[in-house]
């Protein structure tokens, strides 16, 4: 039996460790074939600070959206060809940052270089850290390759852009094991009360 882990742990977490709830507990959701795909923008402080405790993506033009895959079909589903794109309430679509290009998006200036006082000094550099460069952006994105029957499999996609309302979440990619068959797409809204069925 493949063991799927919902967010693979990079570092030592002082606090309970972030773990999404089952499907049905987001409003925002849609199922077809038997395979039910649940979404939630991160889009507040107060939400991102479930996940990413102190640092807000948000605040360096990151959306991360939270997105919740669970396979109630007979065989398994084929993940790593999934795209997500986030299409904004104008029909502009954004496709997802991979989580190890989140930092280089709104990276620090380069570092200056400044001389000591003394001309035999060499030259110290100063540079801001990059919050983005925090373990848990790589480490709560989606990684999953592959969802047996009856699992789960969650994760976070980062879009550069600012939530708005009237936007949704697009998917593709998703295919069925032993066929290589494409599942349709999934459009689902990021609005709560459109999102309810």
């Amino acid at each position: 039996m493949l063991l799927l882990s919902i967010f693979a742990v990079q570092g030592a977490d002082k606090k309970a460790p972030f773990k999404p709830g089952p499907t049905e507990s987001y409003p925002c959701r849609q199922t077809q074939e038997k395979v039910t795909i649940a979404v939630q923008p991160f889009d507040t402080q107060e939400k991102t600070r479930l996940a990413f405790d102190k640092l807000d993506p948000n605040r360096y033009g990151i959306l991360p959206v939270l997105v919740i895959v669970r396979n109630d079909g007979a065989d398994t589903l084929m993940l790593e060809g999934l795209r997500v794109e986030y299409i904004a309430e104008s029909r502009q679509k954004i496709e997802a940052i991979p989580s190890r290009e989140v930092a280089k998006v709104n990276a620090p200036g380069r570092p200056r270089i400044y001389g000591g006082p003394l001309p035999t000094q060499l030259p110290r550099s100063s540079t801001k850290k990059n919050p983005l460069t925090d373990w848990a952006i790589e480490g709560r994105a989606f990684a999953a390759k592959a969802l047996p029957p009856g699992e789960s499999a969650s994760g976070f996609f980062y879009f550069e852009a600012s939530h708005r309302p009237g936007a949704s979440l697009y998917l593709t990619g998703l295919r069925v094991a032993p066929s290589r068959r494409e599942l349709f797409y999934f459009e689902i809204p990021l609005d709560d009360a459109a999102s309810r069925r």
